[in-house]
């Protein structure tokens, strides 16, 4: 997407709440990083060491934290605020709500509709999408070139759906959510009964996915639908791409989760948990509310209070940190034993 914008000094002191320093009516046409800003652009920093690079930096407006202690170059102004992450965030938004205003709403004449389809007002639905029968898209929805919805499918008011997603039957997504590309949701969750023989029997996966509002879900992210009834992903869910999601889980509201998650069928995870990238979770278990979770921790059994967990199977965070240190110690702890072996068996000799 485009980082054009049209502002002043002036009004991103005003969007930032801070304090201007230097011209203040230089026009800003885009948002750089400030390892490669040039005049015209604004820029930010907000950790000490990324100051070095004020030295070197043409951007003719750059947003700073409050108390740090610089100048700004001829012609170039500086922004001094609380927070200049959240400032350039705010500008941020401000370009995609800008960006998404310009979209013009069409149908593209090769998209495949059903005839009992309902589409709202002001949808955009790209080429070669296939809509399935009894869908509802709800106002402002935008479907990018090539989803396909299977029958039954609800989509949400202003909700994004980039190319590629299929929505497999019954799949109910929220308002405000943002589906990235080659997503697939509600797909057949893994479920065989084995026989006698080693071989294996197909249980029907009769259920569907059900995701509430805000959610966004990362690309090539795929969320089995569930044996009978949902499978849940709650309101404000942050999904990254590469995630796993077996069937009949639930996921809770505003929990976060990284890359390359893997949660196994029917558990269930609370409330603002943090799941770091690589975490595995068994089936069938069930995590608290506000629950952190580190990179690459294998959660092998339900955890019930809050805090930060690590290691395989996962443990509270600074017992897992002292076994860690114990391990790390191992080679010496060994080779401390062999030299008092040595010294016993001398001993015994003597």
């Amino acid at each position: 997407m485009k980082t054009n914008i049209k502002l002043t000094p002036a009004e991103i002191a005003g969007i930032a709440n801070g304090s201007l320093f230097g011209p203040d009516a230089t026009p800003i046409t885009k948002v750089s990083r400030i390892e490669v800003a040039k005049a015209g652009d604004v820029t930010f920093v907000s950790r000490p060491e990324y100051e070095h690079y004020l030295d070197d930096c043409q951007a003719s407006c750059v947003i700073i934290p409050k108390g740090m202690a610089v100048v700004p170059k001829a012609n170039q102004s500086f922004v001094e605020c609380d927070d200049p992450y959240a400032a350039i965030v705010k500008i941020l938004k401000l370009i995609a709500v800008a960006a998404k205003h310009e979209r013009k709403a069409d149908i593209h004449r090769s998209a495949i509709i059903a005839n009992n389809a309902k589409v709202g007002k002001n949808v955009s639905i790209g080429a070669r999408c296939v809509i399935g029968n009894n869908c509802i898209i709800a106002n402002n929805a935008v479907l990018m070139p090539n989803v396909v919805l299977y029958d039954d499918v609800i989509i949400g008011e202003n909700t994004e759906i980039n190319s590629n997603v299929v929505c497999y039957q019954e799949t109910i997504v929220g308002k405000n959510c943002i589906i990235h590309s080659g997503a697939v949701i509600g797909a057949d969750g893994f479920g065989f009964v084995e026989n006698e023989d080693g071989s294996y029997e197909k249980i029907p996966q009769l259920g569907n996915v059900v995701i509430g509002d805000d959610v966004e879900i990362g690309a090539n992210t795929t969320i089995d639908r569930a044996l009978m009834n949902s499978t849940v992903i709650e309101n404000g869910a942050k999904i990254d791409n590469l995630v796993h999601i077996a069937h009949n889980c639930i996921i809770g509201e505003n929990t976060a989760m990284a890359a390359q998650v893997g949660i196994s069928g029917s558990s269930k995870i609370g409330k603002r948990n943090r799941i770091g990238g690589q975490v595995g979770i068994s089936g069938h278990l069930t995590l608290g509310d506000d629950i952190i979770l580190a990179a690459q921790s294998g959660v092998a059994k339900s955890i019930k209070d809050k805090g930060m967990y690590f290691g395989a199977p996962a443990k509270e965070r600074m017992q897992a940190f002292k076994i860690e240190a114990c391990i790390r110690r191992l080679p010496d702890i060994a080779a401390d034993i062999e030299i008092l072996k040595k010294a016993i068996f001398k001993q015994n000799e003597m």
